[in-house]
């Protein structure tokens, strides 16, 4: 009912400003994302969600690996136009990833669910095990803020396929971008 353009910057079901970030970024270092595989690693959240979006929207393929309880919403991924994957086994959904991408295991506003993340979630992590699995060139992504040794550890984090960094910085110009094409007589 807005007169002006709204835009969504985080709720709880979508992060869809990040997932165009991350679009970006994927293209940055991999030029060409159509038929490229990111495997997301880890809670089935507002991040997840966008990316099937995003992924759908560029002709990605995603596999989502998570554990029972904490998949995606299946009526969401049907939603995409495109097959979005679930497995609940981390080492089958990476094998041959183009992109490693996670999140931390509490989101904001599920602080007080921490402990039973970290016990459902312990073994969803970006480490060096799996990254063995994917591509040779695989990049890891994180929209941060990272929780070092849960969802990924710090030798991946720090490491040289980590693109977080370029990935962060992304996130200025892309949200600059979007508001920029708001700001044209076109869209108003």
């Amino acid at each position: 009912y807005a007169t002006v353009p709204v835009i969504n910057g985080l709720t709880d079901l979508l992060h869809p400003c990040q997932a165009l970030t991350d679009m970006f970024t994927i293209m940055e270092h991999k030029e060409i994302l159509k038929g490229r595989k990111l495997v997301y690693v880890g809670d089935g959240n507002n991040m997840a969600h966008s990316l099937m979006y995003a992924c759908a929207k560029v002709g990605m393929n995603m596999v989502c690996a998570s554990p029972k309880g904490y998949h995606p919403d299946p009526e969401d991924a049907a939603l995409t136009g495109c097959t979005i994957e679930v497995d609940e086994d981390l080492f089958r959904a990476a094998k041959g990833a183009d992109v490693l991408y996670t999140d931390v295991w509490a989101s904001m506003g599920q602080e007080a669910e921490q402990s039973i993340r970290q016990e459902a979630l312990g073994d969803y992590q970006i480490n060096k095990e799996l990254l063995s699995v994917a591509r040779p060139d695989a990049m890891v992504l994180h929209c941060l803020p990272a929780h070092r040794g849960e969802e990924i550890t710090e030798e991946v984090l720090e490491g040289p396929q980590s693109k977080v960094f370029d990935q962060a910085e992304n996130r200025l110009h892309v949200q600059k971008a979007i508001m920029a094409l708001l700001m044209t007589d076109d869209i108003i």
